[in-house]
This record gives C-alpha cells, sequence and structure tokens, in this order.
C-alpha cells in the first residue's frame, strides 16, 4: 500500500500504533519479570516463616528438656507446666510447618521430627512418673542424662540446609528477573524513542513538505498567477483532496477572466438599448403628466367635498380605463355618502330617544336601588332583634336546665334526708331498749341491795359496814332509776319530733319532685322556644342574604345603566357631529330622513303584596307620568 494514498488520519493511527506496540511488547516483558520477582518475594517470606517454625520447635524442644531437669533438681511442680507449655508451643509450630511448605522432602522431615519427639516424650513421660514417686525418684533422676534431643537436632538441622537452599535459589531467581525487567525497561525505551523519531520523520515528509507546498501554490493564485502548477494532484489523501480543490480554484479563475469580457460586450450593448428607451419614456411621461393633471384636479374637488364632480377630459388610450374607474368611484362614493348622510339623521334621532329612555331608566334604578337598601337595613335590624331574641330563649333554656338539675340535686338531698331522721328515730328505740335494760338493772341492784341490808341487819354489829354499803347501793340504784326515766321521756318526745320531722321531710322531697316536673316541663317548652326562635332567625338571615344580593345585583344594574345612559349621550353626540362632517358633502338631492316611531308606554305591571310597601316609597319616591319611566 502506498503511503501517499493513505488518509492523514490513518497515517498518524499507524505511527501511534507502532510506538504503542513497542511500548506494550515492552510493558508486556517488564510486568512478566515483576510477576517473577513478586512470586520469588512472596515464596521466600514463606520460607522465612518456615524457617521461623523449624527454630521454634527446637527451642521449645530444648526447653521442654530444661523442664524435666529443673523438676528432676528441685521437685517444683511449676516445671510441670511450663512442660505442657512448650509442649503445645513445639506442636503448633510444628504443625504450621507441616500445612505451609509444597516441598514433599519437607514434610517428610517435618513426620521424621514428629516421630522423634513423640519419642522422646515417652521416654520422658516414663521418666517423670519415676520422679512423680518418691520410692522411684533416685532412678528417675538417673535417666535424666540419658535423654537426648539428637534425632530432633538433626532432622532440624536437614531442614534448615533445605530452606537455605531454597532461599538462596529463590534470590538468585529474583535478581535474574529483576535484572531481565531493567534491560526489559532500557531496550524497550529506546526503540521506542528510534521508532517515535522515524514517524516523525515519515509523518513530515507525507504530511508537511505537500501541505507546505499547496500553501505556496494558493499564494500565487491568490495574487493573480494563474499559470502556477498544482502540486500532489495524484494523492489519495486529504492533500490530494486539497489539490483537487486548489485546481478547481484555479479554472474557476480562469473563467471569471473570460466572463469579465462577455460582460463588457453586453453593457455596451444595453447602452444603446438604454437610449432607445429613454424616448419612449419620455412621451411615456408627457401622457402620464397629462393623467396625473386630470386625476389631481378630480381629486381636488373631492377632497373639496364636491362628490359630483368628474374627469371629463379624454386620456391616453391606455390611460382611459383609468378615468372610467375613477368617475365610477366617484358616482359610487356619491351614492354612499347620501346613504350615510340619510343614515345619519335617522341615527340622530334614533340617539335621542334612547338618551331620555336611558335617562328615565337610570332615574328608576336608582330609586328602586335605594327602596332595597331601606328594606335591607330594615331586615337587618328584625334579624339582629330575632337573633337576640333567640339567643334570650337559649339562655332560659340553660338557666331553667340547670335549675331543673339543682331541684334534682335537692331532691336527693332530701331522700338522704329522710334516710338519717329513719336511722335517728331506730337509733332512739334502740336507746330506749337500752334504757328499758338499765331500769331493770337499777331495780335488780335496788332489791340486791334491800336483801344485802336485811342480812346485814342480821349480822348484828359485824354487819354495820356492809349495811351501809348497800343503803349507798340501793341510793345509788335508785338515781339511776330515776335518770333512766327522765332519759326515756326526753328520748321519747325527741322521737316524736323525729317522726314529725321525717314527715315533713317527706312532704319536702314530694314538693320537689312536683318541682322538678314543672321544671323539667318549663325547660322543653322554653326549648321550643328556643328552637322556633333560631329557626325564625335562620329564615331571617337567610331572606337579609337574598335582599342583600338583590341590592348588589340592583346596584350593578344602576351602574350599568349610568354607564348605557352615559353610551347613549355619546351616541347621540357623535350622530350630531357625524351630521355635521355630512353637511360638507355636496352629493345632489337627498331625501329627508323619516323619523323612527316612539314606542308607546306598557302599561304598569301589579305588584305582589310582598313587595307592597317597596311599591309605596317608590310611588312616592317617582310619580307615573307617561315616559319611558314605566320601562
Amino acid at each position: 500500500m502506498n503511503l501517499a494514498n493513505l488518509k492523514i488520519s490513518g497515517k498518524l493511527s499507524a505511527a501511534f500504533a507502532l510506538i504503542l506496540a513497542v511500548f506494550i511488547i515492552d510493558a508486556g516483558v517488564l510486568f512478566s519479570a515483576l510477576n517473577t520477582t513478586l512470586d520469588m518475594a512472596r515464596k521466600n517470606n514463606v520460607s522465612y516463616l518456615n524457617s521461623k517454625d523449624v527454630n521454634a520447635v527446637l527451642q521449645n524442644a530444648v526447653e521442654q528438656q530444661n523442664a524435666v531437669r529443673a523438676f528432676a533438681a528441685t521437685g517444683d511442680s511449676k516445671f510441670l507446666t511450663n512442660y505442657s507449655k512448650y509442649g503445645a508451643e513445639l506442636d503448633s509450630h510444628l504443625a504450621a510447618f507441616r500445612g505451609r511448605t509444597t516441598k514433599a522432602d519437607q514434610r517428610a522431615r517435618a513426620d521424621q521430627m514428629r516421630a522423634a519427639m513423640e519419642d522422646w516424650r515417652a521416654q520422658t513421660d516414663h521418666q517423670l512418673a519415676l520422679l512423680k514417686d518418691p520410692a522411684t525418684a533416685a532412678e528417675g533422676r538417673a535417666l535424666v542424662d540419658t535423654l537426648r534431643l539428637a534425632k530432633v537436632r538433626e532432622v532440624q538441622g536437614d531442614t534448615m540446609k533445605a530452606q537455605e537452599a531454597l532461599v538462596a535459589k529463590r534470590w538468585d531467581d529474583q535478581q535474574k528477573a529483576i535484572h531481565e525487567a531493567q534491560w526489559s525497561l532500557a531496550v524497550g525505551t529506546l526503540v521506542a524513542l528510534g521508532v517515535a523519531a522515524a514517524m516523525a520523520w515519515l509523518l513530515t515528509r507525507a504530511i508537511a513538505a505537500p501541505v507546505r507546498a499547496m500553501t505556496g501554490t494558493m499564494g500565487r493564485l491568490a495574487a493573480g498567477d494563474n499559470s502556477v502548477d498544482v502540486p500532489a494532484l495524484g494523492r489519495g489523501d486529504e492533500v490530494g483532496e486539497m489539490a483537487k480543490a486548489v485546481l478547481s480554484f484555479k479554472e474557476a479563475a480562469i473563467q471569471k477572466k473570460a466572463l469579465e469580457g462577455e460582460a463588457a460586450d453586453q453593457r455596451r450593448a444595453a447602452e444603446a438599448e438604454r437610449a432607445r428607451n429613454e424616448a419612449v419614456q419620455a412621451e411615456a411621461a408627457r401622457q402620464q403628466a397629462a393623467v396625473v393633471a386630470g386625476l389631481a384636479q378630480g381629486l381636488s374637488h373631492l377632497s373639496g367635498g364636491d362628490l359630483t364632480s368628474r374627469v371629463s377630459q379624454p386620456f391616453a388610450p391606455e390611460y382611459e380605463q383609468l378615468r372610467a374607474d375613477f368617475n365610477a368611484t366617484a358616482e359610487a362614493l356619491q351614492t354612499t355618502m347620501r346613504g350615510i348622510s340619510e343614515s345619519a339623521g335617522t341615527m340622530t334621532s334614533g340617539a335621542g330617544e334612547i338618551s331620555t329612555a336611558a335617562d328615565d331608566l337610570s332615574r328608576r334604578t336608582e330609586q328602586q336601588a335605594a327602596s332595597l337598601e331601606e328594606t335591607a337595613a330594615a331586615l337587618d335590624q328584625i334579624t339582629a332583634t330575632v337573633r337576640k331574641t333567640a339567643d334570650g330563649a337559649n339562655h332560659a333554656r340553660n338557666v331553667v336546665g340547670q335549675a331543673a338539675k339543682d331541684a334534682e340535686v335537692s331532691g336527693e338531698v332530701v331522700r338522704k334526708a329522710v334516710e338519717a331522721m329513719g336511722e335517728i328515730e331506730a337509733s332512739a328505740k334502740q336507746i330506749s331498749q337500752i334504757i328499758g335494760v338499765i331500769d331493770e338493772i337499777a331495780f335488780q341492784t335496788n332489791l340486791l341491795a334491800l336483801n344485802a341490808g336485811v342480812e346485814a341487819a342480821r349480822a348484828g354489829d359485824a354487819g354495820k359496814g356492809f349495811a351501809v354499803v348497800a343503803s349507798e347501793v340501793r341510793a345509788l340504784a335508785q338515781r339511776s332509776a330515776e335518770a333512766a326515766k327522765e332519759i326515756k321521756t326526753l328520748i321519747t318526745a325527741s322521737a316524736e319530733q323525729v317522726g314529725a320531722g321525717v314527715s315533713l321531710v317527706g312532704e319536702t322531697g314530694a314538693a320537689l319532685q312536683r318541682i322538678v316536673a314543672q321544671v323539667t316541663e318549663i325547660t322543653g317548652v322554653v326549648g321550643e322556644i328556643a328552637a322556633s326562635a333560631q329557626e325564625q332567625a335562620t329564615g331571617l338571615h337567610q331572606v337579609n342574604t337574598a335582599v342583600n344580593q338583590m341590592d348588589q345585583v340592583t346596584q350593578q344594574n344602576a351602574a350599568m345603566v349610568e354607564q348605557s345612559t352615559a353610551a347613549s349621550h355619546a351616541l347621540a353626540t357623535e350622530a350630531k357631529e357625524l351630521a355635521r362632517l355630512m353637511a360638507q358633502f355636496r352629493v345632489g338631492d337627498m331625501q329627508a330622513a323619516p323619523r323612527a316611531e316612539r314606542p308607546s308606554p306598557r302599561p304598569a305591571q301589579p305588584r305582589s303584596p310582598v313587595y307592597a310597601s317597596g311599591a309605596a316609597t317608590a310611588a312616592k319616591l317617582a310619580p307615573e307620568t307617561d315616559s319611558w319611566e314605566e320601562f
């Protein structure tokens, strides 16, 4: 493929694609080296952790051995706790190493270390059992130097050597990958720079040089040099398209010069034709001047108001139709103005009658509005009075209701008083019974005192003191009997008074019940009165609202009538002005305009009794006459 026929965008895309490919290859090599480095670093980190666990296994094994020796030397049980703790840590590190490593030989060594540790622990457990028994403690201590970690140390050493060898190998691989990445970066950069320089040189030859040549050619064409050769005509890119366009400009400039010569010839021929036309136009101008003069004279008469004027002087044959049209227009205008003049007279007469009727209607509307306003004010006062009456009835109903409630409460109080009086009467009867018992006790005491006195008399001197006591007891019993009789008399009188009070309270309760019934009846009557007054107030409020709406509508009608009156007066004025203006024109003989007949007044309509007062007021304000006021 020829580079010259490739589009500029294709050239640029190919150059950048080549440079980008170099960078992608270099980046791929660098990325691979970096991945290798990272993989080696990750594996070395695993090796570091494995080495740490293997060293921890040996260290914990040594700590377990030291704990056994310390227990053998001191007999302190805390060393047994250390023995168990270090054993658990050893197992944990060994299991971590066994699970992390991926090498089969290392896993085998981990199993060998576990087997060696289990064998050593079995011997150590036997030794600990001997040490715990005082009878065999000496035998256990004798075994301390015989239990060694030689096998564990051997396997651990082999494992560490294998780990160190792996780390060394991975370190070499990592350094090799780093060197490869460095070389790849350097070589890729140099190759990219070389490709970029080559692409810049090729693009300069393929794009910049042809564009500079095309710019020079276009400059010479702009200066008027049409003999210049257009370069790059055979190219298939944008520069070739530009060369084709410049070639078109060149051919157009050559054609322009040829067209300018033809235009000069045509201009000379046009000058000769114009001279011939000027003679013809001079004759036509003379004829137009005659036409204009005739039309000007006719228009002058028309502007002066003489619609009977006509153009009688003949025109040239081509303008004769214009004279006929002017005369026909003047004839039509004369006929139209004559009709307008006749209509203006009729309009003036009708406008006068409309103005008179509008004045009468305006007065009657104002009177009706005043009557409605007075009616609305009276209804407002009646509504306020009825509303006040309804409020008073409602208040009376509330007061009577409260009185009924108070009467019911009083009846309840009286009922409780009757019950209390009954309880007092029952208490009085119980007191009378108690007093009877006391009287009998006093009687028995008196008999006992009398018997005691008789027995004291029989006793002689020995019973004198007892006789004195019996005499005092007898006297006390007599006084108690007398006091009981007096109390019984008082209680009997009190019981009779209480009975009378109970009877009076009962009568009071019955009277209060009757009062409650009467108050309830009064409450119902007052409630009906209040409801009736409220309904009347509501009805009057609705009537008042309707009258107010009628008043507003009447006021609006009055305003509209005033506007209509003003419009009718304005119409009459305009009709007179139109008649005055029409008098300025002469339109020939004109018939007198017929005067519109005045309509006869309509008979007054009968009014309903509801509006009798309003009709009377209207009759006083506006007495009936045979005029437009009837309407």
